[in-house]
């Protein structure tokens, strides 16, 4: 194959402008396109170009030939990390030994809940070994069909004042003594 010089260089150029633009796969086919533009040599001078292995341009020159349908998505279905709870069995039954004890609700009712957090769950399950994080742990308890709540606030009777008497924080009338920090 004869590429004209300083032809490498350039399609270097519209990879690095392009590629930011473009998901894993859609960058696969631009460099397998052009491999199988430039013919016999193309899949070694576009891995050059782009920075990338020739096993990547292969692949998406395979892609391009083999006519299939546009995925839509960026991986084929499955692909990518199992979910915490596939990966770790033990995680579920660890989780409801923590959130049993403390579940409140009608029990003949599908909603439940318990007021733990579901920080406070992640950090015991982390320390028990199971790397999860508290969104993970929220998404479980939802699936059991539980939610967190906060524990409700007692009622105050009407009339009741909170905080510190007005007389502690300013001071008293004329005449009298007051000095500041001192009870």
């Amino acid at each position: 194959m004869r590429v004209a010089e300083g032809f490498e260089e350039s399609l270097a150029a519209k990879f690095q402008v392009l590629f930011p633009h473009l998901d894993e796969r859609q960058r696969r086919l631009l460099m397998g396109a052009e491999a199988r533009v430039l013919g016999h040599g193309g899949i070694r001078l576009v891995a050059r170009a782009a920075g990338v292995r020739e096993a990547t341009v292969a692949l998406g020159v395979t892609e391009l030939d083999s006519g299939e349908e546009p995925l839509g998505r960026a991986r084929r279905p499955g692909g990518g990390r199992k979910r915490v709870a596939e990966a770790d069995p033990g995680l579920r039954p660890a989780l409801l030994a923590l959130v049993d004890p403390g579940t409140r609700g009608d029990p003949m009712s599908p909603l439940r809940w318990t007021a733990k957090s579901t920080r406070n769950l992640a950090a015991e399950l982390t320390r028990q070994g199971h790397r999860v994080s508290a969104d993970t742990v929220g998404d479980l308890l939802r699936e059991r069909g539980s939610a967190c709540r906060a524990t409700p606030r007692p009622l105050r009777a009407a009339g009741t004042r909170t905080g510190t008497p007005s007389s502690v924080t300013s001071p008293p009338g004329p005449g009298s003594t007051w000095t500041p920090g001192i009870r």
